[in-house]
């Protein structure tokens, strides 16, 4: 358990450097620089970063989870991603294209520049 809790906050100061510096991270620079263990490296960090988005939204803070981007979709989130902020009923919408890459851009708007 201190292992995942080791990695978890290494990753959310991680998530707050490029938050601070503006600057998207990949789903696997995360990973890495977290030092996430194998098995399933990504598959942890997305169920982390879901936990993330659930509290963000009950504190009524911005999405910190939208910094988290997948290189092969284009610089925006997986589509877990968007499912889960359908979940909460943050965005109705496909989980790919223009209104997808939209919603992204306006999570991404909501930290002062």
């Amino acid at each position: 358990m201190d292992e995942q809790l080791d990695w978890q906050r290494r990753a959310s100061m991680a998530l707050d450097s490029a938050i601070a510096s503006r600057h998207l991270i990949s789903y696997a620079e995360l990973a890495d620089t977290a030092h996430i263990p194998p098995p399933q490296r990504i598959h942890k960090l997305t169920m982390w970063l879901e936990t993330l988005v659930d509290r963000d939204h009950q504190s009524a803070k911005p999405l910190r989870a939208a910094w988290v981007v997948s290189r092969q979709r284009g610089q925006i989130p997986a589509p877990g991603f968007f499912m889960k902020c359908q979940e909460i009923g943050l965005y109705d919408g496909p989980v790919k294209g223009p209104p997808a890459e939209a919603f992204h851009r306006t999570l991404l708007a909501q930290y002062p520049a």
